[in-house]
């Protein structure tokens, strides 16, 4: 390739709109070009990396047994209305209708079409296993899309969906897909980490998410550094902090006046903020009748709502309004308790709350709270779960060590989906007694555009991007000095350039006639790996320079060895 037959366009400042370092940097580099809210172009160097990551994929998830196939992007309502996700999926579902006033989705997944192809393809056991996996473009109508290609309302991801038939042969499915995203993620040359996840939407009974670390990551990352235990903020475990001793202290109302938070108490108090307990309101409502709950969590601890959601009873729920928060505890929030409400209330403790003893809680009374509370003698033992965020230091859950936390952004997750949707679309297969069965389903999924963003986000400098050999839009640059003056670069920059290659080298010769400084500066900010310098000087001495996008300085090498010394530092 020859940088004057190909197209580069480089931005000296971002635009005003790019907020974070991956959407400002592809933006600079030329690599995405904003058309609406959430939505780009993918400019053609940005186009060449897409291209290595979904060969990369295509390649391991071929190699894992995996069938490619292409499935629309336009599907009808009647397979979503099917699994009920049509209502489900709320405002993020694109819907369209036609001509002739037929609704349909703009796909932001597959489960329902793949689900349907099986079910009218497939009818034996003797064609099971299979795995069917395409890479198309989605598309989710976000509410706010924000930071370039993370979090974009249209994008390409790659979709797999496995179906066997018994439990045992889905996480047999299960298992070659996890490792084959882990092999894929190692072969793209990043710095990534998988951990158990919630299902979420998607439904299902066990999955994990792969998360690229960043240090500017959304997502919080749990992991124990002594064992294999990893976890995302949502789904780890946190134990129980301590062991409950005997009461010590008697029961006490003190004033608190105008102190609603627990770190205010606090300080008034001059009691730990270990020792106090927050009390959270909530609102479950079924068929017009209402039942309250108030969750109790150590104060300095947070509430995990996907944990919430999966306490008996609280599937549905929502916070507690103000207007009801008076009427079942007689106080406004602050102030509230497990002690004397007026109401029945579900008391559901964290773990480490129902270890406490002699703590402070509120009085559901304005202006005070009690001290010395105490359950069996002061309140009723309560309903015991798992509702907070792990914090750094909790005891891992498997008994190995510490939990360390890390910042990551999501890129792949994959998911046991068992018969939640073949059971729903009635995609069946005949065993060996003749009996129709329900397929079991996994699904794996890999945010192709986004592992662009992600890799920027964990690799890049105050030059611009630095990317990974296996996915830049080119291994390496060649930067001629003076190539339109000199028969003796313009030569060996020909040679050098058919070399490499025929060696399989991605290479790009940059014929634009620039000066160094603006010449070097485009490809920093493009991030190409690697970069060979041709220059008279350096030529009558018999070498050329290298320098690694890493390097601090550059390294002389022979002009004769240099295609090897490329191959090297290329593992080629």
């Amino acid at each position: 390739m020859r940088a004057s037959r190909f197209f580069i366009s480089t931005l000296k400042e971002a635009p005003s709109d790019a907020e974070i370092v991956s959407h400002q940097l592809m933006m600079r580099a030329g690599m995405i070009k904003r058309l609406g809210s959430g939505i780009y172009t993918y400019m053609p160097t940005g186009l060449r990396i897409i291209r290595k990551v979904e060969n990369i994929i295509r390649e391991e998830m071929n190699k894992a047994g995996a069938i490619e196939l292409l499935m629309p992007l336009v599907q009808p309502a009647e397979l979503w209305q099917e699994t009920g996700r049509w209502d489900k999926m709320g405002p993020e579902l694109m819907r369209v209708k036609d001509r002739h006033g037929r609704e349909f989705a703009i796909q932001p997944t597959s489960e329902e079409v793949v689900t349907d192809v099986v079910r009218s393809e497939l009818k034996s056991y003797r064609q099971l296993p299979i795995n069917f996996y395409h890479i198309q473009t989605k598309f989710r109508d976000e509410r706010r899309p924000r930071f370039g290609l993370m979090r974009g309302r249209e994008f390409t991801m790659k979709d797999a969906y496995s179906f066997d038939r018994d439990v045992e042969g889905m996480q047999k499915s299960y298992a070659t897909m996890f490792d084959a995203y882990k092999q894929i993620f190692t072969r793209f040359g990043l710095k990534f980490r998988a951990v158990a996840a919630d299902n979420g939407a998607i439904g299902g009974t066990g999955s994990h998410e792969f998360h690229v670390i960043a240090s500017t990551g959304e997502d919080a990352l749990v992991y124990c550094p002594d064992s294999d235990y990893a976890a995302n903020m949502e789904a780890a475990e946190a134990l129980a902090i301590g062991e409950r001793g005997a009461a010590t202290q008697e029961l006490t109302k003190t004033s608190t006046p105008g102190k609603t938070k627990c770190e205010a108490v606090a300080e008034l108090l001059s009691i730990p903020l270990e020792k106090h307990v927050k009390s959270i309101a909530l609102t479950v409502e079924n068929e017009g009748k209402k039942t309250y709950f108030l969750l109790l969590l150590r104060a300095d601890h947070e509430l995990n709502e996907i944990k919430v959601s999966k306490v008996e009873g609280l599937k549905e729920f929502r916070f507690s309004t103000e207007a009801e928060i008076q009427e079942v505890y007689g106080t406004v929030p602050g102030y509230l308790g497990p002690i004397s409400t007026r109401l029945p209330v579900t008391v559901v403790a964290d773990r480490t709350v129902a270890n406490m003893a002699d703590f402070v809680c509120g009085a559901n009374e304005v202006d005070y709270h009690h001290i010395g509370v105490n359950w069996g003698r002061d309140v009723a033992e309560p309903i015991v779960a798992d509702l907070r965020n792990v914090v750094e230091g909790d005891a891992s859950p498997d008994g190995k060590g510490k939990l360390a936390i890390e910042r990551g952004i999501e890129v792949g997750h994959v998911f046991q989906l068992g018969t939640a949707y073949s059971e729903a679309m009635g995609a069946t297969f005949l065993d060996e007694a003749g009996k129709p069965a329900p397929l079991q389903m996994g699904c794996y999924g890999i945010g192709v555009t986004r592992i662009l963003g992600a890799a920027i986000e964990q690799n890049f400098d105050d030059k611009g991007i630095v990317w990974p050999d296996a996915i830049a839009p080119f291994e390496l640059v060649l930067c001629p000095m003076g190539l339109d003056r000199s028969e003796m670069v313009k030569e060996q920059t020909e040679k050098l350039y058919a070399d490499l290659v025929a060696a399989g080298i991605d290479v790009i010769v940059d014929d634009r006639g620039l000066r160094p400084g603006a010449m070097f500066a485009d490809w920093e900010l493009i991030g190409v790996p690697h970069r060979v310098v041709i220059g008279e000087r350096g030529l009558k001495e018999g070498n050329l320079e290298y320098q690694g996008r890493r390097d601090d300085a550059a390294t002389s090498v022979p002009v004769d060895g240099m295609v090897a010394f490329i191959k090297g530092k290329l593992g080629k």
